[in-house]
């Protein structure tokens, strides 16, 4: 095996490579919306205000209760994680290191100047700032059908939200899909 098929190779496993760091770094900003049924033992009166001063506690307030339908909207505003910003800017600055050095092993001519490509590795964190800023909506519908029987609660929201809301109140899941936002 000789030398340029080697660094034919690696370019092309580093062009790919790179195309996968786009993709990475372009979900980041992605919206995970779910909707899960969950249960619980407590009545429809206690659980109400159980659940009103969580999502307070967690930033949320009430923005619409729809009484045709008994389904509560909790906005809040979900800020931006500065380890992630800070993760991503790294990930593509190594991979733009790794993807210039690359080039300019395949290019000898050109020499160095592929190095520029580091000065993309900032527009990672930006764009993830710029992108996962926003109002999250949470849904949910509190079902009793009578005392016997648990209560019922369909909500929609963020996964990860869910899952701490799951984790934190102990109910158990009855049913999930994910929904998808484009």
């Amino acid at each position: 095996m000789n030398n340029t098929t080697v660094l034919t190779s690696t370019f092309i496993l580093s062009l790919l490579l790179a195309v996968g760091l786009f993709f990475f770094i372009r979900a980041s900003t992605k919206p995970r919306i779910e909707q899960m049924t969950l249960e619980t033992s407590e009545s429809e009166a206690v659980l109400i205000p159980k659940l009103q001063a969580y999502f307070t506690d967690r930033a949320y307030k009430i923005t619409a209760v729809d009484r045709d339908t008994d389904i509560i909207t909790f906005e809040g505003f979900v800020s931006p994680s500065v380890f992630l910003a800070i993760l991503l800017t790294s990930l593509a600055g190594i991979g733009a290191m790794c993807l210039a050095l690359v080039l300019s092993m395949q290019f000898p001519d050109i020499g160095n100047v592929f190095l520029v490509l580091l000065v993309a590795a900032p527009l990672a964190g930006w764009f993830y700032w710029q992108g996962s800023a926003r109002i999250e909506q949470i849904r949910l519908k509190v079902e009793a059908v009578d005392d016997s029987a648990p209560t019922k609660i369909k909500i929609s929201g963020h996964r990860d939200e869910l899952a701490i809301f799951q984790s934190t109140l102990q109910l158990s899941a009855v049913e999930e899909q994910v929904l998808t936002k484009a």
